[in-house]
């Protein structure tokens, strides 16, 4: 239920990327480019099976990282989650069959990055 809150809470905005968690993200891997490369190859190494992909916040390092679940019995020892997307089938199959690729395309467009940073800022301030 909790990564779903996450994943739902991330959606609904215009895809277009600013504020605390870009900042971060280009801190830690040197560009907002490099990480989405890494978030979305994450994702399509789940395409046609199950999991998440989660970008989350390590307060031990001061950096983000992004990791995948396998389930919801798994999840990060540490940290806070920032971005979440369900690669279960059941999140994409109706609209883009097994067209995972499509269906990352189509989060990406519609990330709220309002919500991204205010998480991020969240958990910074921890």
């Amino acid at each position: 239920m909790l990564l779903h809150e996450f994943y739902f809470g991330n959606l609904g905005g215009d895809g277009k990327a600013s504020g605390a968690s870009v900042e971060l993200l280009k801190a830690q891997y040197g560009s907002l480019d490099a990480w989405e490369q890494e978030f979305r190859q994450t994702g399509l190494s789940l395409g046609g099976g199950s999991g998440w992909v989660v970008l989350a916040y390590d307060p031990h390092q001061k950096a983000a990282h992004t990791y995948w679940l396998w389930d919801h019995t798994n999840s990060l020892a540490w940290g806070t989650p920032l971005l979440v997307m369900d690669m279960y089938e059941h999140a994409y199959a109706m609209d883009y069959g097994a067209n995972a690729r499509g269906y990352i395309d189509a989060f990406f467009k519609n990330v709220q990055w309002d919500e991204v940073n205010r998480r991020t800022e969240q958990a910074k301030a921890r």
